[in-house]
């Protein structure tokens, strides 16, 4: 799970560098500072505009994924240690039980200071 964690982070990077590249009034990689199509210019946006699609797919698939994984908890390395604990620790016994007959409130047993 840890894995794919990373993996969502690297993607939503590259994702963020593929959108700051685009310019959506026509600027960025895909001025070609002429109106030629010289070194293929159109095409980077093409690429780019593809690239964002598919990063956008990654990131819903892995994300579905990593929910679906840490739902059924077979992301969780060896249980919850808390759960462990309130496993091993016993049940309360209920309130409305009466207190045993010959038990007598704590007497203060200290000193008094002189």
């Amino acid at each position: 799970m840890i894995f794919l964690i990373i993996l969502l982070i690297i993607i939503c990077v590259a994702l963020g560098i593929f959108v700051l590249i685009q310019n959506p009034k026509g600027g960025g990689l895909m001025t070609g500072g002429s109106g030629s199509n010289m070194f293929g210019v159109q095409r980077t946006g093409d690429v780019l505009e593809k690239g964002t699609w598919v990063l956008l797919t990654l990131i819903v698939v892995i994300t579905l994924s990593i929910s679906t994984i840490s739902k059924n908890g077979a992301g969780t390395s060896g249980g919850s240690k808390i759960q462990e604990q309130l496993d091993r620790t016993p049940t309360p016994s209920p309130l409305n039980q009466p207190a045993p007959a010959n038990t007598t409130p704590p007497v203060n047993q200290q000193k008094p200071v002189q």
